[in-house]
């Protein structure tokens, strides 16, 4: 069982006195920073902050502390140091990616997109339309908007290049069989673009086993700063057309990343694998490696989620005025809880507001899974998501507060 009150006590806007007696139910969108990245961002501003890599004492730890980061987080993901790049947003790495790809690709290959995911997973790589690449549609049921694995089969042959899906919808929640998506798309000779925005926050996951050519997710959902860490296995690195510096295209990390990095949030991203790491030691985890570790700590913090959403989706399903989108059970989805109402969304979370829940209400970049489900764009859909330093006397407020406003 994790330990709620040690995890509470790690994140600083949970003892805020101006935050206190609301609770917080839009962390989809981002959440609150945990104290060790606070600690080493604070620290590198008042002690690193110069130009890194240089032979004085600053410039060298500052460098070390950005390595040291790379080379944690990606232990943690199960991959190669060099496979795991820092950008300024998941969209933005997305976006850079889609231009190597318009580089690499010949006019009549193939692109799968879903109409699942967030916009930056599915936008920028439907662009290259104009280049006469094929883009086709997996397309959810509009009904559950489940993202059925055999209607993908029917979309692969040996046209197709890339698979693009996400692990979890950003307002449905299903979590989708990532191994199992990867195989097929393997063995019709695709690559995977997975976009893990809105599951990694729920635990890490094991990109290596998990088998993604390429893996997504931002840091600032991840309990740091706000950072795009992008995976991407060292044979479709090496392969796809060089984006940063003619002069960086033989360091992976740099060959995705045009932009300089963010010295500071880059080096704080270090603080997200301390807070692994302390979860691991406070739970007496035993496991040797650091993914080991990190896989440990995700079934803690996935435990205590679905012990708080299984209860908010039984309320929900009781509730006439309201359609959840996405399953009824916290096993098969991520506690992001997106609803659609009689009532406008923005109108009710201000309401919401009322009775100390911060929450939100609209598209979520989410238009196409919104749209193939036929929900009203003008009213949108409220969402209400949360991790694992949730309390259950702040699941108990939310499911009164609904009770009053619906």
């Amino acid at each position: 069982m994790l330990d709620l009150d040690f995890v509470r006590g790690q994140f600083p806007a949970l003892q805020e006195p101006s935050l206190a007696g609301q609770a917080f139910f839009e962390n989809a969108g981002g959440s609150y920073t945990c104290a060790p990245v606070i600690d080493r961002l604070t620290r590198f501003y008042r002690e690193r902050k110069v130009q890194p890599y240089a032979p004085y004492e600053a410039s060298r730890l500052g460098g070390a502390e950005m390595d040291e980061a790379r080379a944690r987080m990606a232990a943690i993901l199960g991959v190669e140091t060099e496979e795991l790049s820092f950008g300024p947003s998941t969209t933005q790495n997305i976006y850079v990616l889609a231009q190597a790809f318009r580089q690499w690709m010949k006019p009549g290959d193939a692109i799968i997109v879903t109409n699942q995911d967030h916009e930056a997973n599915t936008g920028p790589w439907r662009r290259l339309a104009e280049e006469g690449i094929e883009v086709r549609e997996w397309q959810i049921d509009s009904e559950t908007g489940h993202l059925d694995p055999e209607a993908l089969g029917a979309l692969l042959d040996e046209r197709v290049r890339l698979v693009c899906f996400p692990h979890c919808s950003n307002v449905i929640g299903e979590i989708n069989p990532v191994m199992e998506i990867t195989a097929l798309a393997h063995a019709a000779g695709a690559f995977t673009c997975v976009d893990g925005v809105s599951y990694a926050p729920h635990g890490f996951p094991d990109v290596g086993a998990l088998g993604a050519d390429i893996y997504l997710f931002s840091s600032y959902k991840t309990y740091g700063p706000h950072q795009g860490l992008m995976v991407i296995r060292n044979s479709l690195g090496r392969m796809l057309p060089n984006q940063g510096h003619y002069f960086n295209a033989d360091t992976l990390y740099k060959r995705f990343t045009p932009a300089g990095p963010d010295h500071a949030q880059v080096a704080a991203c270090a603080g997200m694998a301390d807070y692994v790491d302390m979860l691991a030691d406070h739970h007496g985890v035993t496991a040797e490696t650091p993914a080991g570790r990190a896989a440990a700590v995700h079934d803690l913090m996935r435990g205590h989620e679905e012990r708080l959403l299984q209860p908010v989706l039984e309320y929900l399903a009781a509730k006439n005025s309201v359609r959840l989108l996405g399953p009824g059970n916290a096993g098969a989805r991520a506690p992001t809880v997106a609803l659609a109402c009689a009532q406008p969304a923005e109108a009710l979370a201000a309401k919401l507001a009322e009775h100390g829940i911060m929450a939100e209400g609209g598209d979520f970049y989410a238009l196409r899974a919104l749209e193939a489900q036929k929900v009203d764009r003008a009213k949108g859909v409220l969402r209400l998501s949360f991790v694992h330093y949730t309390s259950e006397a702040e699941i108990a407020q939310l499911m009164g507060a609904l009770d009053a406003v619906l």
